[in-house]
């Protein structure tokens, strides 16, 4: 069999790759970053591309580079409980716990929320939220083409009404760049960095990642080399549309304040944005796309989900596992879209940073010849680190720890303070194994003699 697969099949991977990454969730934070950074766009912007979009990139090919089947045996490498608790932790963070109720939230925010009253909004989320995860159970328990029908009509209609929005802002613009919000003064570019963590998009690349591997060896990539080279090209060509689509957002945000005022999150700004240039038609018709678009998120996640911790527990039915993510999902639906990212900030400021570290170590595994004591050591430096990382985004300050951290760490006033004990723990990791190997043969060779 032929390795050389056609360029339009990779552009058709590329394309699959960013209708996956891209929900209508994505369209908020990029919007918010704007609004917030003001004049420090472009830096705050590019901050916000690495983690968004290049981490992303990386994820899929860490897995491609891997050989392995699924995260939780790659993340085994680390320690079989680890692998678990990682796959897991994962799971419900791209789940139930913060990616699935923001479906419904965005869509509300988008669609339902600025043509109801103020008082309204609480009994109108709890009534939407419920239509919405009922849609989503349906369409989860049938295994149904209309999903997918609707997937491939969506994700096309959404990026002609976004570039359509896009295009009006360039040509005429709402107002000139405000002054940054505090955050955004100074370390702009390491704020929007963690703020790219909210795409969560990292963390689904490792769950994406298997199905474009997939795709490239049944279309005949055998070896490494051409798994790998196939992946990149289809994991540049969603990454630059994702680039393209995210920076053209932050523009809109960014010049949005002088005309809507500073929101409180991109749902809103998005929806002001296209009342102002297409009136309520166009703030309709981006509604039901987005409503749409959100829903077929919902199922995919719902359905990913289910079927995970189904394998995981089978005692538990797929149905079972449906019904219970779906009703969970839907009470954290009604804390509000602001809400509900304020409380998946410190998770992922914690998650994030060992996910970053495992894709690093997969890269470097022919390296140190995938000795498992580098692993642990650079992912348990790493935990520490981000640990208290996430705790200080959750607002509960331990001062001696960060004083010392501060003082030590380079980068930690920033939320990178990881970087350097991740390095350090891999290389003590790396000197334990080096020591074991040769207590090890020492101890065979005297059996021997």
């Amino acid at each position: 069999m032929s390795s050389k697969i056609p360029f339009s099949y990779i552009v058709a991977v590329g394309f699959m790759l960013f209708a996956l990454f891209f929900g209508a969730g994505n369209l908020i934070f990029p919007a918010m970053l704007g609004q917030s950074a003001g004049t420090n766009i472009w830096s705050a912007n590019a901050g916000f591309i690495i983690t968004g979009v290049g981490l992303p990139l990386l994820g899929i090919l860490a897995l491609g580079f891997s050989g392995k089947s699924d995260l939780q045996s790659l993340a085994g490498r680390v320690h079989p409980l680890f692998g678990l608790g990682f796959t897991v932790a994962l799971y419900l963070s791209i789940g139930p716990l913060f990616a699935i109720p923001r479906t419904a939230t965005v869509s509300f925010e988008i669609g339902i929320k600025p043509y109801i009253s103020e008082g309204s909004s609480v009994i109108g989320l709890i009534i939407f939220s419920l239509l919405f995860f009922g849609i989503t159970v349906y369409f989860s328990l049938k295994s149904s083409s209309i999903v997918d029908i609707i997937g491939k009509f969506l994700t096309p209609m959404l990026l002609i009404v976004i570039a359509v929005l896009i295009g009006a802002a360039f040509i005429n613009p709402m107002g000139s760049f405000q002054a940054p919000a505090e955050n955004y003064v100074s370390g702009a570019f390491f704020k929007g960095f963690q703020e790219g963590y909210l795409t969560m998009d990292a963390l689904a690349a490792f769950v994406f990642g298997i199905i474009v591997v997939n795709a490239v060896k049944d279309k005949g990539a055998a070896t490494k080399k051409d798994i790998m080279v196939a992946i990149a090209k289809a994991g540049v060509i969603a990454a630059g549309l994702l680039a393209i689509i995210y920076t053209s957002l932050s523009f809109i945000g960014a010049s949005s304040v002088s005309g809507l005022g500073l929101l409180d999150n991109g749902g809103a700004v998005l929806s002001g944005a296209s009342t102002h240039y297409f009136g309520s038609f166009g703030a309709i018709l981006l509604s039901l796309i987005v409503f749409g678009a959100c829903l077929t998120t919902s199922v995919g996640l719902i359905t990913a989900c289910s079927s995970y911790f189904n394998k995981l527990m089978p005692g538990v039915s797929y149905k079972s596992f449906v019904i219970v993510l779906s009703i969970f999902s839907a009470v954290l639906a009604n804390f509000g879209l602001s809400q509900l990212i304020a409380i998946s900030v410190p998770v992922l400021v914690g998650i994030y940073p060992l996910a970053i570290a495992l894709m690093a170590l997969t890269f470097l595994h022919p390296l140190f010849k995938g000795k498992k004591e580098v692993y642990q050591g650079s992912m348990l430096f790493t935990f520490v680190v981000s640990m208290f990382d996430g705790l200080n985004a959750a607002g509960i300050s331990f001062a001696p720890i960060n004083e010392l951290f501060g003082s030590i760490l380079p980068l930690y006033d920033v939320g990178l303070g990881w970087i350097v004990p991740a390095i350090a723990g891999g290389l003590i990791g790396y000197a334990v194994g080096l020591l074991k190997s040769s207590t090890s043969q020492s101890s065979e060779a005297e059996k021997a003699a």
